[in-house]
């Protein structure tokens, strides 16, 4: 599988920590990044001289005007700072299905961040909701990327060889801005194309061959709700019927686009 040639980039959580430092990469990559804001006059402040897109991953019809022209995204949003009870299926995974809907025949390339823990349920404080909004991502057939990565900010500037695993029992540490050169990079790289895998760091020099990393990794199977590696420990089949119903409208996408 070969990927489109890619140039506008659009930024989904590009205010929030990761965000802020993927936009900056995707800049130094030669993209054109443009921000999915809710508050223009925030994001002025925190992106100065970033193209601004007004949009909220609760309105549709705002995403639907933001994807337009768009070659690909990258998703670095999450329900950190919403006090609501289930913010997390209304952004983690809600924000995701909102997106994808939203598409209509457009194919743009998707680099997703979710969790090291999104298949965990051995973990507490772990949630279903980001495994959920991989599922819906692998549905659709559009080409993609997912990374799981560790805990933010627990590596240190001699830990710069990155790990990408698979099989769900990693565990560690990933600077931020390792985290947003992995989800650009994962845009440019053919070797990318299909895969999920989990990223921390450990001591050693940065890598410098991204298309050897990213090609070290098994693809996810065609056609498959979950992971290459992962637990059958959330069986589609034992889901509510909403979300069933969502992993079923995702799947629309791969039959029309």
């Amino acid at each position: 599988m070969k990927q489109q040639s890619i140039t506008d980039v659009l930024m989904v959580g590009a205010t929030g920590s990761i965000g802020r430092f993927a936009v900056q990469t995707a800049q130094r990559h030669g993209l054109h990044p443009r921000a999915l804001v809710r508050d223009v006059q925030r994001a002025e402040q925190l992106l100065p001289g970033v193209e601004l897109v007004q949009g909220d991953l609760e309105d549709p019809a705002s995403l639907r005007r933001a994807l337009h022209g768009a070659d690909a995204l990258v998703l670095t949003h999450g329900s950190g700072s919403d006090a609501r009870p289930d913010a997390r299926a209304h952004i983690d995974y809600g924000g995701v299905r909102n997106i994808l809907l939203a598409f209509g025949d457009a194919r743009p390339r998707v680099a997703l961040m979710t969790s090291i823990y999104a298949t965990r349920d051995d973990v507490p404080g772990a949630s279903p909701w980001k495994r959920r909004s991989e599922r819906l991502l692998r549905t659709s057939g559009l080409p993609y990327t997912i990374v799981r990565p560790g805990w933010f900010d627990h590596a240190g500037p001699t830990q710069r060889r990155l790990v990408l695993d698979q099989g769900v029992t990693a565990d560690g540490g990933i600077a931020r801005h390792q985290i947003a050169e992995t989800l650009v990079r994962s845009l440019l790289a053919d070797t990318a194309l299909g895969k999920t895998f989990e990223l921390t760091a450990t001591e050693g020099g940065e890598q410098k061959d991204w298309s050897v990393l990213f090609g070290a990794l098994q693809a996810d199977a065609p056609d498959a709700v979950d992971g290459v590696r992962d637990p059958a420990n959330l069986p589609v089949a034992a889901e509510p019927p909403a979300l069933r119903a969502d992993l079923q409208a995702a799947g629309s996408l791969r039959k029309t686009g």
